[in-house]
């Protein structure tokens, strides 16, 4: 789609189709709303993207699977705010600006439909939030389960804080930038482990480092795994837009199924895939998460493959190990949690920002 070659994300917010959740009523409109922290500054013209896809697949598949194509839904109405909090009575007294779709305010969203609103100017300061207010209707609805920005829904007159409103796939922007930098990975990616609208997550610290000249679009979600990836489905669609992508599997693979060889080839197809269309790529290793028994060998060899066989064929690997494990004795312990709290997010950003600033300035035009 066109979309791609003229808006570029403006916020370091996780964004993907996690799960769908179910209505009761596929008629009756529900009213839900969404704060998206700015990241670079000015006046833009904003076009917000969607999809109608799952990207990955949801704990262990039973509910749903990635690339599961949701039903028919309905956008009755998009409104947008620039705002300096996520309070959703605050704009109780402010008209907010409609968004269009082809022109038109109503929007039938397809079947595995990719979809974008009109171009919209809109201006607002670096640290500012874009409030997306949504009126819908339907019986499945896409949406982001584990989010960790400012969701709400309107009940009874009040605004109660929800998870059941559809997200974007890009806060989008015309915004001139030098690269298209994609963060893809799982749930560490996203930035669970950190507070909810605390934007302390990893990559969104790093971005803050590298600075305004690129964008910066978080393809992190929940239960993500490098097999979800390797399947090219939509999740790969949107990955493959970026100049630069930095990549970050295997922990659920490993959980999950704890077959070491099947993840290695996976790894190995998902840097073919980017390869072949002309996407640089920061490899990452598996970070620690109390793996035990053969679990922590199997990281080992995950890890190995990716240091000696998988680096050839990319512009650099972090191994995130030594900034993230207890200690050399217990490497598999995750020090900072897991899901890597502010500070093992910090540090974790601080030690790959050389190497990124070092890929960036090797492959600069």
């Amino acid at each position: 789609m066109n979309y791609f070659n003229r808006y570029t994300s403006n916020t370091t917010a996780g964004s993907a189709n996690q799960l769908f959740f179910t209505r009761i009523s596929s008629v009756k409109p529900a009213i839900g709303r969404v704060y998206y922290r700015v990241f670079a500054g000015g006046t833009y013209n904003y076009s917000l993207l969607f999809s109608n896809i799952l990207d990955s697949t949801f704990n262990h598949g039973d509910v749903a699977k990635c690339n599961r194509i949701i039903d028919t839904w309905k956008l009755i109405c998009v409104r947008v705010a620039v705002t300096d909090n996520c309070d959703p009575a605050a704009l109780e007294s402010v008209d907010m600006l409609p968004l269009t779709f082809d022109g038109k305010h109503e929007k039938t969203v397809a079947p595995g439909e990719f979809f974008a609103s009109d171009a919209l100017p809109l201006t607002a300061k670096s640290g500012d939030y874009i409030c997306v207010e949504y009126t819908f209707s339907g019986k499945e609805i896409p949406y982001h389960e584990e989010r960790i920005i400012p969701a709400f829904i309107k009940q009874d007159g009040k605004w109660i804080d929800s998870a059941h409103v559809p997200f974007l796939g890009m806060l989008g922007c015309d915004r001139p930038v030098k690269r298209r930098i994609v963060f893809w990975g799982d749930s560490i990616t996203q930035g669970i482990g950190t507070e909810c609208n605390s934007y302390d997550h990893w990559n969104a610290r790093l971005a803050e480092m590298l600075g305004e000249k690129n964008s910066y679009w978080n393809l992190g979600i929940g239960f993500g795994r490098a097999s979800d990836a390797a399947s090219l489905g939509a999740w790969f669609y949107k990955a493959k837009q970026a100049d630069l992508a930095v990549v970050c599997f295997g922990v659920n693979d490993l959980l999950q199924t704890g077959n070491a060889i099947q993840i290695k080839r996976n790894l190995s197809e998902i840097v073919d895939a980017l390869n072949a269309v002309g996407v640089k790529i920061v490899l990452q290793t598996v970070p620690p998460f109390n793996y035990g028994g053969e679990l922590i060998e199997k990281w080992k060899d995950v890890n190995e493959y990716i240091q000696i066989m998988l680096a050839p064929y990319v512009e650099a690997v972090f191994d995130t190990v030594p900034v993230l494990g207890k200690s050399a004795k217990e490497p598999h312990i995750a020090r900072f949690g897991g899901h890597p709290d502010a500070e093992g997010c910090r540090r974790w950003a601080e030690a790959l920002y050389p190497l990124m600033r070092d890929v960036l300035n090797r492959i600069r035009d």
